[in-house]
């Protein structure tokens, strides 16, 4: 596909390494002698009487204390979950990137999010991977209600635009951004440059017409979006789906948002129907053994606006080697290895001769340090072989001088333990409850050697 350059648009190269630029195109940066980093730019708009008059409607100067703040009206998705990751809705104008492996349902999840929205609202689906037959074959599978729903195959980012002024649409879905181009660049589509110049056209729209856009991304080999940076800077939310390809279970978390909370979690179940809203996540994380085992404790984590509880395992084992394994799944490796010095120097109970190996159940990754204290209780319980109590919950982060740190939300926290069954608690000292949960027993500590003594 020849893509011609649209008369008046200037185009470089700048060097991705020492932001150097060229007239034209090297494989070796004059600067800085970096091999292959000099990528294609738009450096400077092209000009004409369309351009002339953006600059002379550009907006005025004004106080803040003149603008008046007003509640943004939301658009329901149908899919409550993915509404609770979105902070309540979409707003008019917001544009939402997602990314997740190929296959995870990122295409499926927003298929069944345009179909309810076109119900009541006008919807356009774009995509650049797929023929207009695939979409209608995947909607007829999940047995989708989406007569009103719009379609267009096309990766021409001008073409686009131009339909989608015609078509006036609410809500409007881009599959996916690696695929488009715009004729100012003379790239491949997927290059750095084509990514950021086709968003950064995409945005100027949805924000000039007040259309609510999500724009679907690739993700690399580590798990990162694809292409430039400045592609989630762009953008007002970033939702990353996560999920192992053997699990039916699937997650939605929100690291950027600029209309809802951050870290934000949506759950779903994969379905032969496509994806269905899981509403109670503890009861799937927990692991309700027929007995007490070693090395196996419950914990409340929070994520976003809710708290979760999960299961926290550890086996402890003799090492043969003289380097001794510490290995975590779904937790920071670096902080559990903290955690048994910690335990060493202020416990008096040294692993250095043992194998650490610690899993969070489920596949949740468990970023906040909540944990502590639970880790360390599933690894000391499986050191010892002595089951803990299988209707304990523990949470609390612990410091280097050997304290157990409060965590927020404690109180929440305990009211979802104890819906789930939990009759005894191990919590910090300064989230004593004011009033313990019915049926709950709550434990505080301030220091490791008063929870370690309760065992």
């Amino acid at each position: 596909m020849a893509i011609v350059k649209t008369k008046g648009a200037k185009v470089g190269y700048v060097c991705t390494e020492c932001g150097a630029h060229a007239p034209k195109w090297a494989g070796q940066c004059a600067d800085c002698n970096a091999w292959n980093s000099m990528i294609e730019e738009l450096v400077a708009p092209p000009s004409g009487p369309r351009h002339k008059r953006a600059i002379a409607a550009g907006s005025a100067v004004q106080a803040i204390s003149a603008i008046q703040p007003v509640d943004e009206a939301r658009v329901s998705t149908g899919v409550s979950e993915l509404d609770r990751v979105l902070g309540g809705g979409l707003v008019a104008g917001s544009v939402v990137l997602i990314g997740g492996d190929p296959g995870i349902g990122k295409s499926t999840l927003l298929l069944q999010a345009l179909a309810a929205i076109s119900k009541q609202h006008k919807t356009l689906y774009v995509t650049g991977e797929e023929s207009l037959h695939q979409v209608s074959l995947r909607a007829h599978r999940l047995a989708l209600s989406a007569a009103e729903l719009r379609l267009l195959t096309e990766m021409h980012i001008e073409q686009i635009i131009a339909h989608a002024q015609n078509e006036r649409p609410q809500v409007m879905v881009i599959d996916s951004i690696q695929t488009m181009y715009t004729e100012l660049l003379q790239s491949a589509p997927g290059s750095v440059a084509q990514v950021r110049e086709s968003a950064a056209q995409l945005v100027q729209f949805a924000k000039a017409t007040n259309t609510s856009l999500f724009l679907v991304g690739h993700v690399t080999k580590e798990g990162t979006l694809a292409g430039p940076r400045v592609l989630e800077h762009l953008v007002d939310t970033v939702l990353y789906f996560e999920g192992e390809s053997s699990s039916r279970y699937r997650m939605i978390r929100a690291v950027k948002n600029r209309f809802g909370a951050i870290n934000e979690l949506g759950l779903f179940a994969m379905t032969e129907k496509g994806l269905k809203e899981v509403h109670n996540p503890s009861a799937i994380f927990l692991s309700r053994h027929d007995e007490p085992v070693a090395g196996s404790v419950s914990m409340v984590t929070w994520e976003g606006s809710r708290p979760i509880l999960v299961e926290v395992q550890a086996l402890v084992a003799e090492s043969h080697a003289s380097n001794p394994r510490r290995v975590a799944v779904g937790l920071d490796q670096n902080r559990l290895a903290m955690l048994l010095a910690v335990l060493q120097r202020h416990g008096g109970i040294a692993m250095y001769d043992q194998d650490v190996f610690i899993n969070i159940a489920g596949g949740v990754r468990v970023t906040e340090t909540a944990a502590d204290l639970a880790i360390i209780l599933a690894a000391l319980s499986s050191l010892k072989n002595k089951p803990l109590p299988s209707d304990l919950i523990v949470f609390g982060e612990v410091g280097l001088a050997g304290e157990i740190r409060p965590v927020h939300n404690g109180q929440e926290r305990l009211h979802e333990a104890a819906k789930h069954g939990f009759k005894q608690a191990i919590v910090p000292h300064a989230n004593a409850p004011r009033q313990a949960p019915k049926n709950m027993d709550v434990n505080t500590v301030k220091r490791l050697v008063e929870a370690l003594a309760q065992f």
